[in-house]
């Protein structure tokens, strides 16, 4: 998979061409509602022949297998599919092996060094008797060497029927789903949630599902909900035998706590609660997680920041989910939602006191268009990044990119003379993420939130990882 930026002059005709792909390899990727409609600065995710594909209208597993000359199971594993059934157009498919054709003095030592895969991964694949007897023209199979493994978290906030056939489309990209969001009540109870659809969908494609418990009463997070359950052992232990309840009879597999906002003075409160839960539920079987604020410094000020724990938590959970995004927030002027050189402060400080495999990097999967000027009191609108580009190639102006957010971002004039600056997610900004994951050593990723069109991260991802599942 390679990734394209539209140039003036350019079409989609002449970038296949280039590329030596199908268009409609092209545009199923993407999920361009025009093919004619390019705008400059635009990123395309070009598939490459032979190695990758793009399921079409009428395609099956069996077909797509027998097209590349491997069996299902092998296209299945390859590809974390666990139901052969369930596979959808726009989907891509990493196929497990490709074809080479040797040239005159080529060796399997220089074949394996090209392709980055070893001399017996060859050898083994195309049952080679003596390696040093292969012929010039001959064919032989290459294996997709190996991507590093991480797990992925997403959080959801459609939990019926809408959320449970996004789930069933992408959820062999998680490996666990985090649906939002059980709430902590005064006298130790928690709210309900209707969420048998996502999580039946879970089970389907082998994702571990979450219980996200929060803070978050009525439209926000609330402090002192917080206080009086973390100040007080009794109410907690309810607390944590209602969660054990919940978590058995809906078939959960870990617990995700997201306290914000929580009061500065109940921050060892805070830590003293999460080794109650964790006493209480890794006997079980389940798993431990906590959500913090993007903090980068142990004294940072501010409710946000002050009583996330960044040792404590690294030392008493599983692993900890960093909220590393929303620097461009609705109420804030115009910025990239995560600004890579923003979030790689976080990350600074986060290694040096969290364990790295016990890390999840928070990644946005949408944009927010501001008005401009800004002005205090305003609030930009949220539009995913299919729709960021719709904007630029309707106003037709040129998308620009911010070298040091790793951001793209343009500005437009709308109708009625408004000017606006929208920042958004592209595959570039999204291959820069999963560069930092891989350079930070972290256990992965979690994305806020699903919900939203983003077609291009899905094959980046897939480029990038192979994402660990239960």
């Amino acid at each position: 998979m390679q990734i394209h930026v539209v140039a003036r002059g350019e079409s989609l005709w002449r970038i296949a061409q280039r590329y030596g792909t199908d268009i409609n390899q092209i545009v199923l990727v993407n999920q361009l509602a025009n093919a004619n409609l390019l705008v400059i600065g635009q990123t395309l995710v070009i598939p490459e022949p032979n190695r990758e594909y793009v399921i079409q209208a009428g395609d099956n597993l069996w077909s797509v297998a027998q097209r590349f000359g491997v069996t299902v199971q092998e296209l299945a594993d390859a590809n974390n599919i666990n139901n052969p059934s369930l596979i959808y157009v726009g989907e891509m498919l990493i196929i497990p092996y490709f074809p080479h054709t040797i040239q005159p003095g080529e060796t399997l030592w220089l074949i394996a060094q090209r392709y980055g895969v070893t001399i017996n991964q060859i050898v083994q694949v195309n049952n080679i008797a003596n390696p040093s007897l292969i012929n010039q023209g001959q064919t032989i199979r290459i294996p997709t060497p190996d991507r590093p493994v991480i797990e992925i978290n997403a959080y959801t906030t459609r939990v019926r029927e809408e959320g449970r056939q996004e789930v069933l489309a992408l959820g062999r990209n998680f490996t666990y789903l985090s649906p939002f969001t059980y709430s902590i009540n005064a006298d130790g109870t928690i709210t309900e949630m209707r969420e048998a659809p996502v999580l039946e969908a879970t089970q389907a494609t082998n994702t571990a599902p979450l219980l996200v418990l929060t803070n978050f009463v009525e439209g926000g997070f609330d402090s002192d909900i917080a206080a009086i359950i973390l100040r007080d052992a009794n109410l907690q232990e309810i607390v944590i035998t209602n969660l054990l309840e919940k978590m058995r009879s809906k078939g959960y597999t870990g617990l995700n706590i997201d306290f914000e906002y929580v009061y500065p003075a109940d921050r060892e409160n805070y830590n003293s609660f999460l080794r109650r839960v964790v006493a209480r539920l890794r006997p079980e079987g389940f798993t431990v997680s906590t959500a913090l604020a993007p903090k980068i410094r142990g004294d940072q000020p501010g409710l946000l920041y002050e009583a996330h724990d960044y040792p404590a938590h690294g030392e008493i959970v599983d692993f900890v989910v960093l909220m590393t995004y929303e620097w461009g927030w609705a109420g804030g002027r115009p910025w990239a939602i995560a600004p890579i050189s923003e979030v790689r402060k976080v990350l600074d400080y986060a290694v040096t006191v969290i364990p790295r495999n016990k890390i999840l990097m928070g990644i946005p999967l949408y944009g927010r268009d501001w008005r401009i000027p800004w002005e205090e009191g305003t609030r930009a609108r949220t539009v995913s990044p299919q729709e960021a580009v719709q904007l630029a190639t309707s106003y037709g102006v040129a998308i620009e990119y911010d070298d040091t957010y790793q951001s793209p971002f343009f500005r437009y004039v709308d109708e009625t003379s408004q000017e606006h600056e929208v920042w958004f997610e592209d595959a570039r900004s999204m291959r820069a993420k999963y560069d930092t994951v891989i350079e930070y050593r972290l256990r992965g990723a979690s994305y806020w939130v699903l919900g939203i069109p983003f077609p291009q991260n899905w094959p980046v991802l897939q480029n990038n990882f192979t994402v660990r599942q239960f």
